[in-house]
């Protein structure tokens, strides 16, 4: 197939115009956000489909990016929100209704709502791109030069769309996607002079990730474990540890290198998968398609995973956004479950630092909007009473901590300080949350938004406008199949975040437990009845 060379730079051309559309519009992130402009929001997870589908409701994951309905606050502001499969209007309700100050109906007004009815796992943006009808009905509904697109995570799918529609996304082109990647992340880590585990390139094959394997091990030999990681994997559902101990009788002095080989290869198989019904064959049949590396797995009796969220803008000025303490669970640990806000007081500015440093690199290449960098924290006993950072990857999308933050952000009207690390009111208090995408139990199976609105407003679990703290809710619509639940609990105090959190657990499993007898009781009591 022949490309044009001559089509193709049209296209750069063009998509670049349409950014600098942005440049010239920034003054700040909240003055951009607040002017008198129409928001598309594009909440598409393009990513490797096979990975997405081993999450339980993750058709249901668009639902993340509804915090952008807080937006409409502003009596100005249009927004356009497009979905695979229609949202409740339940839902909608509910997060209209957290408007401080602004009619229900004037906001409804100016929301709209689309969908494609397409219920498939592809990407929700190869779906729109699909359907012309719908690419046009969005155009038509969008003012010129009023008007940008945000969305989770940017590609070339983004980017077609954003040069149909004649619009400027407000995101990293696609032709930065490298730097977002595992191996483009340990790049920017060397040379930004940030500590990061050993590892390896990005390899394409199974021989070439056995052989960085075997040179890792011999770089370092006292190694427990290893992480084999697809390049492009999401939430740590694209790892896999390669535990070392059952082969140590061919460890680097032990054995020849063409020894380890052999049986590092065989042992392969043993790989222990974050992402459920995993196998060595279906993540190796990947490695083609995605790459993958080798990286040495960070030990330690006290571990956590804090990571830094950054933003940069059109311009390239970059400003540290939140730390957090990510919750991970998985076989490993790896699969990411919530977190925690602000990140722990021992190494959250050091984060900051490191996050900035990252921030300029990927700023100096182009990139624009959120990013984040993931790191693990490791204190060993008896040492230093420091923690040792080390970078694990760079996301260049809107990650698992950014809607739980925004969220906060546009419901209490605060700010982040960059001396602190700490969020403040309008009234100078601090403020605290735990957030998660997983609250998930069999029981909870059943409960439609509906049945949740009422639980909410019987225990009062809405989130207080007055006192800026309380819960909100996102992923309702995965409740009734998946009985999974994504909650930010925000509090003054960290002590009050986990209380908000674990009393929405009690009230939602004495609700479903009560459910339930009471289902089982009528169903016992018509079993008997006979239809003869």
């Amino acid at each position: 197939m022949q490309i044009d060379n001559c089509a193709v730079s049209r296209q750069t051309d063009r998509f670049r115009q349409l950014q600098n559309q942005l440049r010239d519009l920034w003054q700040s992130v909240d003055t951009f956000e607040q002017d008198d402009c129409d928001i598309l929001v594009i909440p598409s997870f393009s990513i490797d489909q096979r990975v997405g589908q081993k999450i339980p409701g993750f058709l249901h994951y668009e639902e993340r990016l509804l915090f952008s309905l807080i937006r409409l606050r502003n009596p100005h502001t249009r927004l356009v929100y497009i979905t695979a499969q229609p949202l409740s209007p339940m839902i909608i309700d509910y997060y209209l209704q957290l408007l401080p100050g602004i009619p229900f109906s004037h906001a409804r007004d100016r929301l709209l709502l689309l969908t494609t009815y397409d219920g498939s796992f592809k990407p929700l943006t190869q779906k729109i791109l699909e359907r012309p009808r719908l690419v046009e009905r969005i155009r038509r509904a969008l003012r010129p030069g009023k008007s940008y697109m945000v969305c989770f995570n940017s590609t070339w799918l983004e980017y077609e769309l954003s040069l149909q529609l004649g619009i400027p996304l407000l995101a990293s082109s696609p032709e930065l996607l490298h730097w977002g990647s595992k191996s483009g992340s340990r790049e920017i880590f060397a040379e930004c002079e940030i500590p990061h585990p050993d590892g390896s390139p990005c390899v394409m094959a199974v021989d070439d990730l056995v052989i960085e394997a075997v040179r890792l091990w011999e770089r370092q030999p006292q190694l427990k474990r290893m992480v084999v990681k697809l390049n492009e994997g999401f939430s740590g559902e694209g790892n896999a540890v390669l535990d070392l101990q059952p082969i140590q009788h061919v460890a680097p002095g032990r054995a020849t290198q063409a020894e380890r080989i052999a049986v590092l290869r065989e042992h392969l198989e043993n790989l222990s998968f974050q992402a459920k019904d995993e196998t060595w064959a279906t993540f190796s049949s990947r490695l083609p398609e995605l790459g993958a590396i080798v990286e040495a797995f960070i030990e330690g009796e006290e571990k956590r995973s804090p990571s830094v969220q950054g933003y940069i803008d059109p311009t390239g000025k970059v400003e540290i956004l939140s730390t957090h303490d990510q919750i991970l669970g998985g076989p490993d640990g790896q699969v990411y479950l919530g977190c925690r806000f602000p990140a722990n007081d021992a190494y959250r500015l050091r984060l900051q630092e490191l996050g900035m440093k990252v921030g300029q690199a990927l700023a100096r290449r182009g990139a624009m909007e959120r990013y984040g960098v993931d790191f693990i924290a490791v204190r060993q006993p008896g040492n230093s009473p420091e923690w040792d950072l080390q970078a694990i990857e760079i996301n260049l999308r809107k990650g698992g901590t950014t809607h739980p933050f925004m969220t906060l952000k546009l419901l209490t009207n605060g700010n982040y300080e960059y001396t602190t690390g700490l969020f403040y009111s309008q009234h100078r208090r601090e403020k605290y949350y735990i957030a998660s995408d997983n609250l998930q139990k069999p029981h909870y199976q059943g409960l439609l938004p509906h049945d949740l609105m009422d639980i909410i407003a019987k225990y009062r679990l809405h989130f207080d406008s007055s006192t800026k703290t309380g819960t909100v809710f996102h992923l309702m619509g995965a409740l009734s199949e998946f009985g999974k639940l994504g909650l930010t609990c925000i509090g003054n105090s960290w002590a009050q975040a986990e209380a908000l959190y674990q009393q929405v657990e009690q009230v939602l499993d004495a609700e479903t437990k009560l459910m339930s007898d009471t289902s089982n009781l009528h169903l016992s009591s018509s079993l008997p009845i006979s239809w003869t």
